[in-house]
């Protein structure tokens, strides 16, 4: 099987190739620098390849889907140009029936990271009726500095303790996961978001207070439909023994934990991963194992 990956100097890429370039199953096709932006040669590359990912700007993404259009080719998004795209299939295989929609699928969005924590710890509560899709639910999430690609990470390694305080975004409630994070989970109403960023690399936690008032079940409700839904997979129930969750709990690895914080009265859903590994390259990885009928874990690290 010949890979492509069109956008491979950005952050993803780059580690989506150094993953790749150590699979024997598969032979990663690349371009020279001087031809990596030309046109012609880029959709060469994409109808000639057995399965492209795209790591590109959304413009361009666009472009080349155009290009993986013509041919028979597969192909993975990681931009958010296609995320809610009907031609599309979201890659989170975790979701039922996600898997085999995946396996079948010609195109496959890439989930954001912000919204793979979101959608992991909001849609199943949806999907098994326990939720209110009226919820007026809120999500807190602390990211890595390396999510925000290679001038965020130039600023950080260059800052000498001036960026050591999380820094708040997306001030205007306008984050472009929102609309993905709607969608896949079937909720009426867009959460208030509050995405952060903190000096250090990696690493991703998404928070989502949970009122029991919007349930119809408790907590043990909820663990409940957790457990059932992961287990012994790339996303997995942990409970917290501990008295602190670090945002780089998972930093280095290509899993995802979920878990309950709180008490009866009142609780939080946690996701745990690393923002490069299941929110970005690691679950463009899982996807790729899928649509090509490989191990779903293969080149993963869990």
């Amino acid at each position: 099987m010949k890979v492509f990956v069109d956008g491979s100097a950005g952050t993803t890429g780059l580690e989506i190739v150094k993953r790749l370039k150590e699979r024997e199953d598969l032979t990663l096709f690349t371009l020279s620098d001087e031809k990596r932006k030309d046109l012609a040669a880029r959709e060469d590359a994409i109808l000639s390849c057995d399965l492209t990912v795209l790591c590109l700007p959304d413009e361009a993404a666009v472009q080349a889907v155009a290009f993986a259009e013509k041919g028979k080719g597969k192909l993975i998004d990681a931009s958010t140009a296609h995320r809610t795209d009907a031609r599309f299939v979201y890659g989170f295989p975790e979701l039922p029936g996600q898997r085999e929609k995946i396996k079948a699928a010609k195109f496959v969005a890439n989930p954001g990271c912000h919204a793979s924590g979101f959608i992991a710890l909001v849609a199943p509560l949806i999907q098994a009726g326990v939720l209110s899709k009226r919820a007026p639910l809120t999500a807190f999430s602390l990211t890595g500095y390396t999510g925000g690609g290679k001038k965020m990470i130039a600023d950080y390694e260059a800052a000498n303790g001036a960026l050591d305080a999380p820094r708040q975004y997306a001030l205007t409630q306008q984050h472009k996961h929102l609309k993905e994070m709607v969608a896949v989970t079937g909720i009426e109403r867009e959460p208030t978001f509050l995405p952060v960023v903190g000096a250090f690399p990696r690493g991703m936690q998404v928070s989502v207070p949970l009122a029991p008032e919007w349930l119809s079940c408790g907590w043990q409700g909820v663990k409940e439909v957790y457990q059932e839904l992961y287990h012994g997979g790339v996303v997995r129930y942990q409970e917290v023994d501990t008295p602190m969750l670090a945002a780089d709990l998972m930093a280095g690895k290509d899993g995802m934990t979920v878990s309950l914080v709180g008490n009866a009265d009142r609780f939080v859903a946690v996701a745990s991963f690393d923002n490069l590994g299941k929110g970005a390259s690691g679950a463009a990885i899982q996807n790729l194992n899928l649509m090509l009928g490989a191990d779903e874990s293969t080149g993963l690290n869990l």
